[in-house]
């Protein structure tokens, strides 16, 4: 018999061990995430007492799979528009709170004469809350429901989104010699350039790529499709210098706005917690109680910067961002700790060779000590508030509670400029990555083929020409919607009508865009022929202007953007189908005192069987049906020969008066119970039909046992093994044996007539 590899082995005593330490910590309502370090720790090296891991490099190799998993299905979890509309008070809190714990991170590293790595990273671990114990926390708390907790999640997605910017900064930092504030600038243009270009990319391809295959694809294929882009992902992340979790990250973030996204999670949840087990038992094998020993003391100094730190510099955070003093304070003190992405920040030190080897178990450590106390900080926000309120001033308390740089503004009252401004710096930034990707791509990979294809001198230029030519015509939708979008937009007019001081400024943002279309023409120009400058920005200035009056071009860039919305909102556009989510409608009809309510059709409505048209809904009560759900379908606007059925979902549009009769009818008009339930009960009765019998000589429609005694002839005796079934036109004779079905008092009237 073979051996077994040692790899079977070690999985097979990681996931042993785990599984009876978690369920220990389970016991004990204890994050799980506790309970893998514990098992790491006791399957490490370090522990001389009982088994352990023997090949470490295939455990490695496993746990870095984990990395990318986990963040995969945290950009599951996540939702660019969800970020967009939080608006600027957790972008001014998650800023500040970054910023300061990395400070305190950095001065603490530096308090104890740590390498200048080893701070940073420090700092990078030091600044990440742990979203996983938070949101556990809360859970076990009962405090989910409270709003103070939106806030602090809300908080929490936006650190994770710049964690990942932050590991993709700290690997471009340690790779360098001498990083500066230009390197650290150009790696965060690198970063948003990518994160742009793949997320716009993805939207297109992505959702249209799974439409098309959706009658293909089941559980089974949707998991092993969903993996391998998030594999396929991690591998162009790396191919172009960034990390691989990044990369699935963001394939995450692609695929939570698809139609599957809900299934994708269910599927990954099991594949997530295996690799993710395996990754958090990989860094309790890195804590040797040695180095414990010897770093207790910045141990405890860490912990305290974390707790102090989070309590103070936290609150102030999301004072800035307009919250009140205690609920900044409840924010505050729940964000005091670090978890998973502090692993995953050490991990990256450890595997570019930056930081020390001693800095993973103390941060393991930090972060095993600030999980046990988070709960208890929860609970000491309330009377932390309590005595600052008894004994600071009360101006100082209103003082507190009116520090904020977040001026939420109405829609009305937002200008008019700011809003047009911030709209075509979008649209050009996206439509500028969109176009430098496509021609880095024909420039990099196009035109050494064209030129391959066609070699020698001569056809050189032809081969530049060619290239050149199919850059700019793919380029040419992006340009055209650059300069033409937003110039008919209702912001655009209303300043247009507003004044004529408007209509320089106006006509001035159309000429900065015409500049920038040029300039990407002029570029590809430049690049492939040996043009005067002046010919080269004359031919950009005439194709431009040629891109502008094409109208087929107009109605490729539209079909494009539409294209793009329709696969950015398709999951909302799921859950309105389903039910889950309110029609976008239903926000214009409140200001007309109307809205809509879903009223489920019991399973005893009198309501069911019935169609639109008898049960006259509009005459009843003034509502109007717009939509009926049933099971997985939805049906619009139903017109009044659709029937009602139990378990229906009415969405009605009217008043509250309205739909509040609807609803109380609704629940009244139902069957009342059977008071002679006991007589419902059917049974099997035999009959042998006498000469003088009724039915002799009768057909068995003509009879009439089942229209006037209510019950059912369900066979025929004749000596066989089963009964034979009777043909509606053959007639009873004397001496048939029949069997019938029916209620008690039925029987008992047909067995009275029979003889």
């Amino acid at each position: 018999m073979s051996e077994l590899p040692e790899l079977v082995k070690d999985l097979a005593l990681i996931l042993v061990v785990a599984g009876i330490v978690t369920l220990l910590f389970k016991r004990l309502k204890q994050p799980l995430v506790l309970g893998y370090i514990v098992a790491g720790f006791l399957v490490s090296p370090h522990m001389p007492y009982i088994m352990s891991v023997v090949d470490r490099a295939d455990v490695q190799t496993w746990a870095d799979i984990g990395v990318i998993f986990l963040l995969f299905s945290l950009g599951l979890d996540f939702s660019f528009k969800k970020i967009l509309k939080m608006g600027a008070a957790p972008v001014i809190a998650v800023s500040t709170i970054i910023f300061s714990m990395m400070f305190l991170g950095i001065s603490a590293g530096r308090l104890f004469g740590w390498a200048q790595m080893d701070c940073l990273f420090l700092g990078g671990m030091l600044a990440m809350s742990s979203t996983t114990i938070i949101y556990k926390a809360f859970d076990d708390m009962g405090l989910r429901q409270q709003q103070f907790t939106g806030l602090v999640m809300s908080v929490l997605i936006l650190e994770d989104v710049l964690a990942i910017v932050m590991m993709v900064m700290l690997s471009a930092i340690a790779q360098g010699s001498n990083p500066d504030g230009g390197q650290m600038l150009a790696s965060v243009v690198r970063i948003i350039f990518f994160l742009v270009l793949w997320f716009v990319v993805g939207i297109f391809l992505i959702p249209a790529f799974l439409r098309r295959c959706r009658p293909l694809i089941n559980e089974e294929v949707l998991l092993v499709v969903s993996l391998g882009l998030c594999c396929l992902m991690a591998v162009i992340s790396t191919t172009v210098g960034f990390s691989s979790a990044f990369g699935a990250f963001v394939m995450g973030s692609i695929l939570a706005e698809t139609v599957e996204a809900d299934k994708i999670i269910r599927l990954v949840e099991p594949v997530k917690n295996l690799f993710g087990a395996i990754f958090f038992v990989s860094v309790g094998m890195l804590v040797d109680p040695g180095i414990l020993v010897r770093y207790a003391l910045p141990i405890a100094v860490i912990v305290l910067t974390i707790l102090v730190g989070q309590a103070v510099l936290g609150s102030f955070g999301y004072l800035l961002s307009g919250q009140t003093l205690r609920t900044a304070m409840r924010c505050g003190f729940s964000m005091a700790q670090i978890g998973e992405f502090a692993f995953i920040i050490a991990s990256l030190g450890l595997s570019l060779g930056v930081v020390s080897q001693f800095l993973y178990p103390v941060v393991v450590a930090v972060s095993v000590i600030t999980t046990f106390l988070t709960p208890y900080m929860i609970r000491f926000a309330t009377p932390s508030y309590m005595f600052i309120n008894k004994h600071l001033p009360n101006s100082w308390i209103t003082a507190l509670n009116h520090i904020t740089l977040s001026h939420p503004q109405s829609v009305k009252g937002t200008n008019n400029w700011q809003r047009l401004l911030v709209q075509m710096f979008r649209n050009t930034m996206v439509y500028s990555i969109l176009s430098v990707a496509v021609i880095m791509l024909m420039l990099t990979f196009f035109l050494p083929f064209v030129r391959r294809l066609m070699p020698g001198w001569e056809m050189h230029w032809w081969a530049n020409a060619i290239c050149g030519t199919l850059t700019i015509l793919f380029i040419s939708p992006f340009l055209r919607a650059m300069v033409m979008k937003k110039n008919h937009s209702p912001e655009f007019q209303a300043l247009w009508a507003e004044s004529r001081l408007n209509h320089l400024p106006l006509l001035f943002t159309i000429l900065v865009r015409v500049v920038i279309a040029c300039m990407f023409i002029f570029y590809v120009a430049n690049y492939l022929s040996r043009f005067s400058n002046a010919l080269i920005i004359t031919m950009a200035l005439a194709l431009v202007i040629l891109m502008v009056l094409s109208r087929q071009l107009k109605h490729s860039s539209i079909r494009l953007e539409r294209l793009f919305i329709q696969n950015l909102r398709s999951r909302d556009i799921e859950a309105q189908v389903n039910g889950r989510r309110r029609p976008l409608y239903e926000g214009h009809l409140l200001d007309r005192d109307v809205h809509i309510a879903d009223l489920e059709v019991p399973s005893d409505s009198k309501w069911m069987g019935k169609t639109l048209r008898e049960l006259a809904l509009r005459n009843r009560f003034g509502v109007h049906v717009s939509s009926i759900l049933r099971a997985n379908r939805r049906i619009n606007i139903p017109d009044g020969q659709q029937m009602i059925f139990p378990g229906d979902r009415l969405q009605a549009i009217g008043s509250d008066e309205q739909l509040t009769r609807m609803g109380e009818a609704l629940t009244a008009e139902v069957y009342s119970n059977d008071p002679d339930l006991e007589k419902r009960e059917m049974r099997l009765h035999q009959m042998i039909l006498s000469g003088s019998s009724p039915f002799v000589g009768k057909t068995l429609q003509e009879s009439g046992i089942r229209n006037r005694y209510n019950c059912m002839v369900v066979g025929l005796e004749e000596g066989k093994e089963n009964l034979s079934s009777i043909s509606p036109d053959r007639q009873f004779r004397k001496g048939d044996i029949i069997w019938v079905v029916g209620e008690l008092e039925s029987l008992r009237q047909l067995d009275g007539c029979r003889m």
